[in-house]
């Protein structure tokens, strides 16, 4: 069956040659023309990914991207105006997965749809990226149903942020590069390292708000990162320094 892509944008001449361009690719393409339609379509469809032109009349795109995240965990990328680092941030922090400034190149969104439908097939279990079940004593990682808990209390993850967690997670102990990071979790290798250093922080963030984590993201100088199980001892030195007013959210910034 072929793979659907939701495309919403709302100039109808740029929304055509996407649409076009898609096709050829041999998926099966829907369309929405602004953002509440594409909040509609995103519902009733479940698409397989979404490419989205934040320039609509009634939704910012940080707002569409919040809104669709609520209906689907489908990938999704953002066509945001060059130079707008603030767009760019926001529809990030909503949930988007790549965000490719305008003026695009068709064939770059042909192969960056490719790569993150690929991504999302690698993740559900075709390529050997871990248990579904992942335990650390009161940590508890979801694979099939996308959630992570720690002493029964529900981490509020991204999508990004979980695929992140996950993958660092099923190489526990392994250091991974920024290239080899955007490679498996965002689909494309030649991506901007910042990007994977802004998610680390985010995910360290809301990790450090509970004691006792039995794993620790560690940034490795000039290689990247890796994630570090923690035995019980070494779990009860960090909340002890936690309880002590000392820094226990040490490792070394993105």
């Amino acid at each position: 069956m072929a793979k659907r892509i939701l495309v919403a944008v709302g100039d109808e001449d740029g929304r055509g040659r996407l649409r076009d361009a898609l096709g050829e690719e041999g998926y099966a393409v829907a369309e929405a023309a602004s953002g509440s339609e594409a909040v509609v379509a995103a519902r009733r469809l479940q698409p397989d990914a979404m490419v989205l032109d934040g320039r609509f009349a009634d939704m910012t795109a940080a707002g569409v991207v919040e809104a669709v995240r609520h209906e689907t965990n489908a990938p999704i990328l953002v066509l945001t105006v060059e130079g707008s680092s603030a767009e760019q941030i926001g529809c990030l922090r909503a949930g988007a997965d790549v965000c490719v400034p305008t003026p695009y190149s068709i064939r770059e969104v042909q192969a960056r749809v490719l790569a993150l439908i690929r991504r999302v097939d690698l993740s559900n279990g075709r390529n050997g990226g871990g248990a579904e079940v992942e335990h650390l004593g009161d940590f508890r990682l979801d694979r099939a149903a996308r959630t992570v808990h720690v002493a029964g209390a529900e981490v509020e993850l991204t999508l990004k942020e979980f695929d992140l967690l996950s993958f660092l997670l099923a190489h526990a102990g392994r250091v991974q590069s920024r290239e080899r990071i955007l490679e498996q979790v965002w689909g494309n290798p030649l991506g901007d390292r910042r990007t994977v250093n802004v998610h680390v922080r985010w995910l360290r963030e809301k990790l450090s708000r509970f004691d006792g984590m039995p794993l620790r993201i560690t940034t490795v100088t000039r290689a990247g990162y890796r994630l570090d199980r923690l035995d019980e001892r070494e779990v009860t030195g960090v909340a002890a320094l936690s309880s002590s007013g000392a820094s226990a959210r040490s490792s070394p910034r993105p």
